[in-house]
């Protein structure tokens, strides 16, 4: 209880400090981390898989996708927040659970459009506030979702409830063009790799999480 406590605390104060980044007043729920990892929860279990968590905060989704590791899979997690990232890295270390997957994950302290990769990932899960950015940087970093899946790999992401419409009827001007170039971007993906849409109203503010999929390669024996 007492490092939920301080999880929250450290949360609202990088809200209050950074609110451009982190996006949030408070760590998503449980609820919601376990509609993030709906489809690493059902993969089949032979094979091991690579997984990237960006923007984990404070960690309440990556407390999920501990729990969904199996051995030999790789996990990844990409924070660009020096405090969160000392709470993670403390996390690692104390939490028994966390501790027990320690020598499978690896945290980067870097922007996700300057990571690079080992290989590409079967599941990328992220918690950026894609809403808050410039929309120019919102269409770098949706890129780098999909240069960072392998193909049929799966992206997770949330977004808060009726953000985006209300705030294109509220807004004027620059911000108001910003918002609606950032719907064009995020609906384009949608509309072409969407494959499931949660609905989580358990959390604060309620949430939807998107999954798309990016498409499987080309078979180079069939015609173009």
């Amino acid at each position: 209880m007492r490092k939920s406590i301080q999880n929250y605390s450290a949360f609202f104060r990088q809200f209050r400090q950074t609110f451009e980044t982190t996006g949030a007043v408070a760590p998503s729920s449980r609820f919601l981390a376990t509609a993030m990892t709906r489809y690493l929860a059902a993969r089949p279990q032979e094979t091991p898989v690579r997984i990237l968590e960006i923007g984990p905060g404070t960690g309440p989704v990556t407390d999920s996708i501990i729990n969904q590791l199996r051995p030999g899979d790789v996990f990844d997690l990409v924070e660009l927040n020096s405090e969160f990232v000392t709470i993670l890295k403390q996390r690692f270390q104390s939490d028994v659970a966390w501790a027990a997957a320690s020598h499978q994950a690896t945290i980067h302290q870097i922007p996700i459009q300057e990571f690079q990769a080992a290989a590409p990932y079967d599941f990328v899960i992220s918690g950026l506030p894609l809403n808050n950015f410039p929309a120019g940087l919102v269409k770098i970093i949706t890129d780098a979702y999909f240069q960072l899946l392998k193909p049929g790999g799966i992206l997770s992401y949330f977004e808060y409830m009726y953000v985006r419409p209300v705030r294109k009827r509220v807004t004027r001007g620059a911000d108001r063009e910003r918002i609606t170039e950032i719907d064009r971007i995020l609906s384009e993906h949608c509309g072409k790799m969407r494959i499931h849409r949660d609905s989580v109203w358990v959390n604060i503010p309620p949430a939807w999480v998107q999954h798309l999929q990016k498409p499987a390669a080309a078979d180079p024996r069939q015609p173009q």
